[in-house]
């Protein structure tokens, strides 16, 4: 009876340790190569890292929900607006570690969440129809010119990017001058918005537009094969611009995750970030995503550098896409932006 209690004593505590010994990651970033990174982790640091991935909204339901009973350490997503507004909802922990702090810049984080990959959203234009010539200095701004009337396509206005987007413009000129430059720019769409990225640049390569707003990472999604040889082609057809190079540079937005409220595993949650952020992980994430890396020392993949250097945006604090999101919705919609 003695030995049995012992070691119904020694499973519990070694079950205790093992719980104990792991992070819980609830994501909604779509890369398969992130799972090799988890796997990574856990050989470095001997902590098993669980994955729950799904959609932001479905995601979000779940920690809501199971509140103090949520087994979820980590919130991973695409886009410093909705981490700002999940962050509103008092669903973070301070999640800034001095390592984190000394990698990533202040306007790419905020003390409750932090970057872990850039994104710029910019602009392509035909290389038949522009000459790179006439817009080498273009800015956002510029795009309410009506020299564009009938040239430029775009998502539809519940996009989460394009919002994030509209709150930097706000953040940097003030609600009214943006009320009044965008009702210029929804008036120079050339069709209603529809589809994702990549089928505005789609679009340009077809004719139906000379000027795309997205990503980065879609464009060298598309150069890259990994779409078909029909969105491989279709990129060629098209030049990426960098805005606002005379000014703020262009805008930046970021992947990026923080530690939940009731995290069950906060120190580990705090390792995986830190670990995300290093220079071995950073160059997986950028090699395989498209996008810019946090860390300085890190280069982008070898595709998105072929597209240039140029100046980034972080001035700008992205906090400010949550802040400013709702008057973003506002003025777009006003505008008749679909």
């Amino acid at each position: 009876m003695k030995f049995i209690l012992v070691s119904f004593f020694v499973l519990n505590l070694l079950s205790t340790f093992l719980k104990a010994n792991e992070v819980n990651v609830f994501s909604s970033r779509h890369y398969s190569t992130d799972i090799q990174l988890y796997e990574k982790f856990t050989s470095l640091s001997g902590i098993k890292v669980n994955i729950v991935s799904g959609k932001d909204a479905a995601l979000q339901k779940r920690i809501i929900e199971e509140g103090s009973d949520s087994k979820a350490d980590i919130y991973i997503t695409a886009d410093a607006g909705r981490l700002g507004l999940f962050d509103k909802k008092g669903m973070f922990q301070n999640s800034i570690s001095p390592k984190i702090k000394s990698i990533v810049p202040e306007s790419l984080r905020s003390e409750n969440w932090t970057g872990i990959a850039k994104r710029a959203r910019i602009i392509f234009y035909s290389k038949d129809r522009i000459n790179k010539e006439d817009i080498k200095n273009l800015s956002y701004e510029d795009l309410s010119d009506p020299k564009w009337k009938n040239k430029i396509t775009i998502r539809q206005s519940n996009n989460i990017y394009n919002q994030s987007w509209i709150a930097s413009i706000i953040s940097n000129n003030g609600k009214e001058n943006t009320e009044t430059w965008i009702k210029k720019f929804k008036g120079n769409f050339a069709r209603d918005p529809k589809g994702n990225d990549r089928a505005q640049i789609l679009a340009v390569a077809a004719g139906e537009a000379d000027l795309a707003i997205a990503n980065t990472y879609y464009y060298a999604l598309m150069l890259s094969g990994q779409k078909g040889f029909e969105q491989q082609e279709a990129a060629k057809k098209v030049l990426p611009i960098f805005p606002n190079q005379s000014n703020r540079g262009t805008h930046m937005n970021i992947s990026g995750g923080g530690i939940l409220k009731n995290a069950p595993n906060p120190k580990n949650a705090i390792k995986l970030l830190e670990f995300l952020l290093t220079e071995e992980a950073q160059s997986h994430i950028v090699k395989n995503t498209f996008e810019y890396p946090i860390n300085e020392n890190v280069e982008p993949s070898d595709l998105i550098q072929s597209m240039g250097t140029f100046k980034q945006d972080l001035s700008t604090p992205v906090e400010d896409y949550a802040k400013f999101q709702s008057i973003a919705l506002e003025l777009m919609l006003r505008s008749g932006w679909k």
